[in-house]
């Protein structure tokens, strides 16, 4: 007999037995043993690797922007200087924008234009105007970029989460250390309080 066939019938018969078994209350037979070659249901698969390819970030929250703005304003203050301050997230999205009595109007269009700068390219805009200052004049021609001293990224375990731009104090060597002074306010912060100033999230 051909030993497919053969292979089908005893396969036929153990499930018979299987099924006679089980509907007379009876146990099932010792002698048989599961099929362990078969793959696990999709309920019971291991996804202990379902999130390969997704990365957790950090991200800026609107408690932790409101804390980067109440020391950036402390630092203008203790400077008697003016100032618009401008957060942003990391993509460079508008989160909160003050301008202190005095400042001429623009400063608040430049120091948004500053944060989203530091933000999206990952560094302090000063670097970029000393580009430009050092004869690489083609950066100003960049539209996503505000090349002007006073922006700063806000830093949080080593990733990017926002940036802060400063226009309108006395000089754009002050612009910056306020924006820095501001940025400070949450760099290292992961462990301040329980309503945490910074949040995370699958990306």
């Amino acid at each position: 007999m051909n030993r497919a066939v053969i292979s089908s019938i005893t396969a036929a018969s153990v499930l018979a037995m299987l099924a006679a078994n089980w509907a007379l209350g009876g146990r099932p037979d010792p002698r048989i043993t599961a099929d362990t070659s078969v793959p696990a249901p999709a309920c019971c698969v291991d996804d202990s690797n379902a999130s390969a390819g997704v990365a957790i970030e950090h991200t800026l929250t609107l408690d932790g922007a409101h804390k980067v703005l109440d020391a950036a304003i402390a630092a203008a203050r203790e400077r008697s200087a003016g100032g618009a301050i401008a957060i942003v997230d990391a993509g460079g999205n508008a989160i909160l924008l003050e301008r202190l009595d005095g400042t001429f109007p623009a400063a608040a269009s430049v120091s948004l234009g500053k944060a989203r700068t530091a933000a999206v390219f990952r560094k302090p805009t000063k670097a970029f105007e000393d580009a430009i200052n050092g004869g690489r004049v083609a950066l100003a021609a960049v539209r996503e970029m505000t090349p002007l001293q006073g922006g700063v990224p806000i830093m949080h375990d080593g990733q990017v989460i926002g940036a802060v731009g400063v226009s309108g104090a006395h000089s754009q060597n002050e612009d910056e250390q306020i924006a820095i002074a501001g940025a400070a306010a949450l760099d290292g912060s992961s462990a301040q309080s329980a309503d945490s100033p910074v949040s995370q999230s699958n990306k």
